[in-house]
């Protein structure tokens, strides 16, 4: 054995979960394969539940509208109170834990379900789960990545993150052909991926060390809410009118289905989106953390005018095609470049608050665009539906351009 001078230190070796600069730390991987296969679990059965819920349960574009926004902001609320008790308790992973394993607890009931009740249940309960997991999930990347690699740790999370989300329909294909279109086999097949993603945070992802600087105080007390910079709040706000223009995905497999698009085909349209999602992603979290971000965000707003006019004004598969790729990269070009910058801006003893404030009102905005979208839809046709979307769209991007130059790199 080699003989070490008393004087010399053996050379440290971090410990797990902690940071080392420069490299992306193994939880933020972790977390990232996390949402990779709970999303390939949800989206197999998400690519399909609109045109189930519609054709084979009979309800209406309207109700999808409603049962998306409701789900979706009933998420957004959880994620407020979830995202304050890690912040109280300083438990952000076993939260984190809590919120998949609920989601995996009712994956099952998809496929047994017999009446749309029974699936706007299973809908709500499973955004519970989003709900409970996501702001503290947020809070522990930003506590995780080192800040030279914020842009980019919230880039390669949301990346692979949707990696799932185009796999999962992938695979729901290839077992509608197996099956001969039998729905309730793909959910079957969706519950096992979502129990491997609950193992994978139990036993691959730690909380970042404590210190003094990140323990928080009582949740969502004045005092607390007080200590949130007027740079957060604008952010939460410019996020806000992003979402108004940017309702549920759900309405654009509706619209693939008007365009002729057949059932066994359906899930590829969130195959095309999230592909385009997850390859930009990433790449727009790198490039993030080099240069004006509220460039990168108007670049994106202005790609979803061009996808809703798309929709709106092409006709036929090509409209959907172009529409549907042009949406992939909006959302890569603005979800992580957001989430970057409320960590920049939050307290480190505050980033689970202040990711849950910022998922709510996003979620009330989600809600708010859904139904106004299935309203549009049923009264006036899909066209009515994108325009306004588009419309919604280009007022947000009038109002961020002459802000974008106060949104700088760290």
């Amino acid at each position: 054995m080699e003989n070490r001078p008393a004087s010399e230190s053996p050379p440290a070796v971090p410990a797990p979960g902690v940071s080392v600069p420069g490299r992306m730390p193994r939880g933020i991987w972790a977390l990232g394969f996390v949402s990779m296969l709970m999303d390939v679990s949800s989206e197999m059965i998400h690519a399909l539940l609109p045109i189930y819920l519609v054709g084979a349960l009979g309800a209406s574009t309207l109700a999808v509208g409603v049962i998306e926004g409701v789900a979706e902001a009933t998420a957004a609320i959880t994620k407020v109170f979830s995202g304050a008790l890690s912040d109280w308790l300083g438990r952000r992973k076993l939260l984190a834990a809590v919120g998949y394993a609920l989601a995996a607890f009712t994956k099952p009931v998809f496929p047994l379900a017999e009446t749309l009740g029974w699936v706007v249940a299973a809908r709500f309960v499973d955004r519970i789960g989003k709900g409970i997991r996501g702001a503290p999930r947020d809070a522990l990347i930003a506590d995780l990545a080192p800040p030279a690699l914020r842009g980019a740790a919230f880039g390669l999370r949301q990346s692979l993150d949707v990696a799932g989300a185009f796999i999962g329909p992938l695979l729901a294909i290839g077992l509608l052909w197996l099956s001969a279109g039998n729905l309730r086999l793909v959910f079957w097949c969706a519950v096992p991926l979502a129990f491997a993603a609950l193992a994978l945070i139990v036993f691959a992802v730690r909380d970042a060390p404590r210190t003094a600087a990140t323990r928080g105080r009582l949740p969502l007390s004045r005092a607390a809410l007080a200590r949130l910079p007027p740079a957060y709040w604008w952010i939460v706000g410019l996020s806000a009118v992003f979402t108004l223009a940017r309702f549920s995905e759900a309405f654009l497999v509706l619209r693939a289905q008007e365009a002729g698009v057949t059932l066994l085909l359906i899930p590829l349209v969130l195959v095309l989106l999230n592909a385009v999602y997850a390859l930009s992603s990433y790449p727009a979290g790198v490039l993030a953390d080099r240069c004006n971000r509220g460039t990168l965000l108007a670049l994106g707003c202005a790609v979803l005018v061009a996808a809703d006019l798309a929709l709106a004004l092409v006709g036929g598969l090509p409209g959907v095609v172009l529409g549907v790729v042009l949406w992939g990269l909006h959302m890569g070009l603005t979800q992580g470049v957001l989430a970057a910058l409320v960590a920049d801006a939050a307290p480190a003893a505050l980033r689970g608050t202040a990711f849950g404030i910022f998922n709510l009102v996003g979620g009330v905005a989600l809600l708010a665009a859904s139904v106004l979208a299935g309203g549009l839809w049923d009264a006036f046709g899909s066209r009515a539906t994108f325009l306004a979307g588009a419309l919604f769209a280009a007022l947000a991007l009038l109002g961020l351009l002459p802000l974008a130059r106060r949104l700088r790199t760290r």
